[in-house]
């Protein structure tokens, strides 16, 4: 976890913005945390579909898409927690023996671009889940589940990707003002 008094102390941050990071780091942290046992679930589901084609000869056929919606659920909410913990993939080459400032505006530059990039995501999420609340869309395939639950699972995750960019972001921004962390 972040030691906040340290990361805030020397950069004269506003006290909202130091809250917004406190509350969207702990949201997604413990999101996060939750959603790392979400591997269990999958494996239980895939499982059982093994289990259920060699025992009873008769494929469950909801168990590939109801893996395939937790995998969803898994990695989109599972998301802002990775950006939180910085073990998103880098390239290295340089980054790595650049000073904590220019590490910061390298990432406050490249945090603008996926912000851009998850606002556009979430548009067209929310305009997705729309259509497919209005119209009852579903699975093209045997089971055919209603899509709505999986695709606002994924505007959820969008959204809290989007929240804890824009706390990295602030984060980057008090190192550009002097933070020592």
């Amino acid at each position: 976890m972040i030691n906040y008094q340290e990361l805030f102390a020397t950069a004269s941050m506003p006290r909202w913005a130091v809250t917004y990071v406190k509350v969207v780091d702990k949201v997604n942290y413990w999101i996060g945390r939750i959603m790392m046992y979400g591997i269990f679930v999958m494996v239980g589901i895939l499982l059982w579909s093994s289990i259920s084609k060699a025992m009873f000869v008769v494929p469950a056929f909801w168990t590939l898409e109801v893996a395939q919606f937790a995998l969803v659920a898994y990695y989109l909410l599972g998301g802002p927690y990775s950006l939180q913990l910085g073990s998103s993939v880098r390239m290295d080459l340089f980054y790595g023996s650049w000073t904590v400032r220019r590490k910061a505006w390298f990432d406050s530059f490249t945090i603008l671009i996926l912000i851009l990039y998850l606002s556009v995501l979430l548009y067209g999420g929310i305009d997705s889940t729309v259509y497919a609340v209005e119209y009852g869309e579903r699975s093209p395939s045997l089971w055919r589940p209603y899509l709505w639950p999986v695709k606002s699972i994924m505007c959820l995750g969008i959204f809290l990707m989007l929240l804890q960019a824009f706390s990295e972001l602030i984060k980057d921004i008090a190192r550009l003002r002097g933070a020592t962390a």
